[in-house]
């Protein structure tokens, strides 16, 4: 498998590109804003062909290029239906301070061709197998996304639930810290230690790392867990 990224923009959002490998089809995860010029290089540099869309959640920093990356490529986008009216009026999902800056100034639509999310869903997308997994809490509407390489190893784009040492905030428009937690136990710590997590901010972690340090999951709890799987090198496993 091979996952390309790089942070967009000045609020540094973390846009992916994932395929079973060069010169082929692949999805792309999150194009943020200004993610246009550095994702046409990326798929340059790999030799790939978008054929979608993926998006975590509906906030203005991870869907500002959704527009012009799946019009431009005629591609589909993929969001739950619960933050879908935040393509066209992203100001319903800002704070008050985002709203003051954006506000007014761009115009924002939906692309020509948006498809919804559902829960448990398995979208066989570029060659690749990807569950989706309704996460909210951030947002109504946040998910996650996951598939696994060749030897195994389970990959989970995690848009802005779980950071390295964090998660995302829960105090703006539609968020919920008591469905963040149940997101964080039903999600990731049912998972084994070694589920590489690429949040939508940051560096990349393991379920393991986060389990063991992060406060946030630390009075969490969760029958059954596998905790004896061993850590991987991150930069070794996904080429960042």
């Amino acid at each position: 498998m091979l996952v390309a990224g790089f942070p967009a923009g000045s609020f540094r959002t973390n846009c992916y590109v994932v395929a079973p490998a060069a010169g082929g089809p692949c999805v792309v995860v999150d194009p943020g804003q200004h993610a246009v010029d550095p994702l046409e290089e990326t798929l340059a540099r790999h030799r790939l062909t978008p054929v979608a869309v993926l998006l975590t959640h509906g906030h203005l920093d991870h869907t500002f290029s959704v527009a012009p990356v799946c019009d431009g490529h005629d591609i589909p986008a993929w969001i739950h239906p619960g933050d879908r009216e935040l393509l066209a009026d992203p100001a319903k999902g800002m704070s008050r301070q985002a709203t003051a800056v954006f506000g007014g100034r761009i115009v924002f639509r939906e692309p020509a061709d948006v498809r919804e999310l559902t829960d448990g869903a398995e979208l066989d997308l570029a060659g690749l197998s990807v569950r989706v997994e309704h996460a909210p809490g951030h947002t109504p509407g946040s998910v996650v996304f996951s598939s696994a390489t060749e030897d195994g190893v389970e990959i989970v784009f995690a848009g802005d639930t779980l950071f390295a040492g964090s998660i995302g905030r829960t105090d703006l428009p539609g968020g919920d810290m008591a469905a963040m937690r149940g997101s964080l136990r039903k999600v990731f710590l049912s998972r084994r230690d070694d589920t590489v997590v690429l949040p939508g901010h940051g560096a990349a972690t393991t379920v393991g790392r986060e389990r063991a340090a992060n406060p946030y999951l630390q009075d969490l709890h969760e029958d059954d867990v596998p905790t004896d799987a061993p850590a991987v090198q991150l930069d070794r496993r996904i080429g960042l």
